[in-house]
């Protein structure tokens, strides 16, 4: 990726989540571990958002599965969508069921990351899907 887009702080540190769960994902490891490596890796301070994601999404992320699921449409399913996909709506989802970050903001950076990131059809197929996950949000969080 040569030319990388001008990301904000929260971006930047929600793409930096999204490459540890992604390879994590890859590779079928724990998100944990994955993370601990790419830290060893790179010498740069890791953003608290990133850590905070990072570290819910393997908290949370059997409950996190089961809300994308919920809001997934037609015959998708986890393991059929991209796995860039899948990871970006794993962050949203947490973002919306254990942060104060407004939902509309949560969905804008993951649509935002699938535009550059993923299949030309992502980004409208997460908006829609992170929309329902959105309206299906459990009160009490």
């Amino acid at each position: 990726m040569a030319d990388q887009p001008h990301y904000g702080a929260q971006t930047k540190a929600r793409k930096a989540a999204l490459d540890v769960l992604f390879a994590a994902d890859q590779r079928g490891r724990d998100i944990l571990e994955a993370f601990t490596e790419s830290k060893s890796l790179d010498d740069r301070p890791v953003r608290e958002l990133t850590n905070e994601i990072v570290r819910g999404v393997a908290e949370h992320r059997d409950a996190i599965d089961r809300r994308i699921s919920e809001a997934v449409t037609g015959s998708w399913s986890l393991d059929r969508m991209p796995a860039v996909d899948r990871n970006l709506a794993r962050i949203a989802v947490f973002e919306m069921d254990h942060t104060d970050t407004p939902g509309s903001a949560i969905i804008s950076d993951a649509v935002r990351l699938a535009s550059d990131l993923s299949t030309d059809e992502s980004p409208s197929f997460l908006n829609g899907l992170l929309s329902r996950a959105l309206a299906t949000k459990p009160i009490d969080h």
